[in-house]
């Protein structure tokens, strides 16, 4: 009896996960995945924990490596393959072997993308200038960290004040470098946190030595052979080292005039994640994700997006029309900011604008333990921000800051905006006392609590 001839396109979360759900269902399943790149396969949301020597070592920085399956006869990872092309009409793709640039075509009865995304590079002058790099993926990664440990390297400008660039620009301070951070936004992390939040954050970057620079557009990048400064639309700043982090496009311009896609390149998908070709899936941040809390399909390029799908795509690979569509996510991350930890869940202003979704938000600071427990390290003060929607009080998005490490709170958002609770369920929900960790009333019963009116207890 032949086996089901599975083909998987990129080896980062999506097509990890989509191997451990093909060999945990099925047995009688042939799997080929093919990475374009030469490592398999590196975490790029590690790569501050490498900067910073908080590893191991930077070959560990991965989800897995082929030799996890080498004993599985099933199983074939083949790292430099690029697939250039679908042939829907022979069910092949077509890869280049990039070690040698010859071409191949691999048959599938079934073919799951999970392409991803690329890092953009500004298309300004100078942007072909050494030391003007990206942040992402394992050569990057150990190129900066080569710039970090160079003595000669004194000034570094982050470009693009997201996740990526805050997490460039601590660990370059934390090397002893100058750090320039400039944003076209008005505030950093300005897609992720609302302003009340983003002000206490910008206050402690500035704080640590991180020059904030918002509301600027990179006019060109500076030098003669290697970069030398970075000039925006009103000032130039010196630069010996240029980290972009200035968002990511998704890797799919193979796939034009085959896969259907929307008007930025992403992949349009249906409810049960099937592409406009038969037996074609799509999956991760290459596509629009379904969110819950925005009722719509929009970019979530996250490693816990990708897996959910993943696992929802194998479990009906084989079913033409599945009992149930794709639940969707929510979408929640987490980021320390040097001293501050913070959580986020759902959607906040921006994103609700985004998706033209009416919100109310509240916004609601106090102290993690109780009043007789001295404020400070040990009792410090917590920010929760709640968003919900302003007539059913169904909670729609969240977020929690503090110097103490309450990010795991974030799940509990995430939950709560997953199964659609209202303002008033996380009010009352029951969570436990203990003052040696909280107060009678949970931070979130509290600040629920306060968005409803309610004094403070």
């Amino acid at each position: 009896m032949s086996k089901t001839r599975v083909v998987i396109v990129g080896a980062s979360h999506g097509g990890h996960q989509s191997i451990l759900e093909l060999l945990k269902r099925y047995r009688d399943v042939d799997i080929k995945l093919f990475e374009a790149g030469d490592f398999v396969s590196f975490m790029s949301c590690g790569m501050e924990l490498y900067l910073e020597n908080s590893v191991t070592d930077v070959n560990d920085v991965r989800n897995f490596s082929p030799d996890d399956f080498a004993e599985n006869k099933n199983v074939a990872i083949l790292n430099n393959h690029q697939v250039t092309k679908i042939n829907a009409d022979k069910k092949t793709v077509t890869v280049i072997d990039t070690t040698d640039n010859s071409s191949q075509d691999y048959p599938y009865d079934k073919l799951i993308l999970s392409s991803g995304v690329t890092p953009k590079s500004l298309p300004v002058a100078g942007a072909d200038l050494e030391n003007v790099f990206l942040m992402r993926g394992f050569d990057w990664a150990t190129k900066i960290k080569s710039k970090l440990e160079d003595a000669a390297v004194k000034n570094i400008t982050v470009v693009g004040a997201g996740y990526i660039g805050i997490e460039a620009a601590e660990a370059s301070v934390k090397a002893g470098k100058n750090v320039t951070l400039i944003d076209v936004l008005d505030r950093p992390l300005g897609t992720y946190l609302d302003s009340e939040m983003t002000d206490i954050l910008q206050k402690h970057l500035e704080e640590k030595g991180v020059k904030v620079v918002t509301g600027a557009k990179i006019a060109a990048y500076t030098g003669d052979k290697a970069v030398t400064g970075v000039k925006t639309d009103t000032a130039e700043y010196p630069s010996d080292l240029v980290i972009q982090a200035a968002g990511v496009q998704p890797n799919t311009d193979w796939l034009k005039g085959t896969v259907d896609l929307d008007d930025r390149g992403w992949i349009k998908t249906n409810e049960y994640l099937q592409t406009n070709l038969p037996d074609v899936y799509a999956i991760g941040d290459a596509t629009l994700a379904y969110s819950i809390p925005a009722d719509n399909h929009v970019p979530i390029a996250l490693a816990t997006v990708v897996r959910r799908e993943a696992r929802y795509v194998v479990k009906h690979l084989f079913e033409k029309n599945p009992a149930l569509p794709f639940s969707g996510v929510v979408g929640s991350s987490a980021l320390s900011v040097f001293d501050y930890h913070f959580a986020e869940s759902g959607l906040n202003s921006f994103t609700a604008k985004r998706s033209n979704v009416d919100i109310k938000s509240s916004f609601y600071s106090g102290s993690l333990r109780p009043a007789y427990v001295p404020a400070g390290k040990n009792n410090p003060e917590v920010y929760v921000q709640l968003f919900f929607n302003p007539s059913s009080h169904v909670l729609l998005g969240g977020a929690i800051l503090s110097t103490y490490d309450v990010t795991a709170q974030g799940n509990v958002l995430a939950l709560a905006i997953q199964h659609k609770l209202t303002v008033e369920d996380l009010a009352d929900a029951d969570f436990f006392f203990q003052p040696g960790f909280d107060r009678q009333w949970s931070i979130l019963n509290v600040a629920a609590q306060h968005a409803l009116g309610e004094k403070d207890f």
